[in-house]
């Protein structure tokens, strides 16, 4: 499972950094046009769509490395089989949410057949808007991949919000 969540940690990297960089490209040709006196009629459809991929893939990469928020110190105020519950049921949770956000990207998709974007009309907005299930698709896999560390950490009662400091002695199977 560790190999696979490096793999998609790569691969969702990279997107993201992908991502970024056009986002960057597109902003700056925007203010490079309009100085010149000319705008881009696509600019602002395009630059909305760039930052909901962006917000998507790296909510899934956050997800991965277990960096999204949460409380870590209330969760590890409580005892061992307190914490195991509220472990499994707030990832229960967030599963179910994102298993509902898929369903209801999926629904959006059908509903949005046909149409294309205002100023690209060569661009089907299905296109635009399929990062919604598959972000959430994403996020689901990335929750699952990095569980079983998440779960030896809490249980053993490590903080990923607060790692240990460089004099405290650490475990070999503490993550970084």
């Amino acid at each position: 499972m560790r190999q696979l969540a490096r793999i998609l940690g790569e691969f969702l990297t990279w997107v993201v950094i992908a991502l970024m960089i056009g986002l960057t490209v597109v902003v700056v040709s925007a203010v490079i046009y309009r100085k010149m006196g000319a705008s881009l009629s696509w600019y602002d459809e395009i630059a909305g769509v760039l930052l909901a991929w962006i917000t998507y893939y790296g909510a899934a990469l956050a997800a991965l490395k277990r960096s999204h928020i949460g409380f870590d110190d209330v969760l590890l105020s409580l005892p061992l089989q307190a914490r195991k519950i509220a472990v499994l049921f707030a990832e229960a949770l967030v599963i179910l949410f994102f298993v509902l956000l898929a369903w209801s990207g999926l629904e959006v998709l059908s509903i949005l057949q046909g149409e294309s974007l205002v100023s690209l009309t060569w661009v089907p907005v299905a296109l635009t808007q399929s990062i919604i299930p598959i972000g959430a698709i994403l996020f689901i896999v990335a929750e699952l991949l990095s569980f079983p560390d998440y779960w030896r950490d809490v249980m053993a009662g490590r903080s990923l919000v607060h790692p240990p400091l460089a004099h405290e002695t650490v475990d070999e199977g503490t993550r970084p």
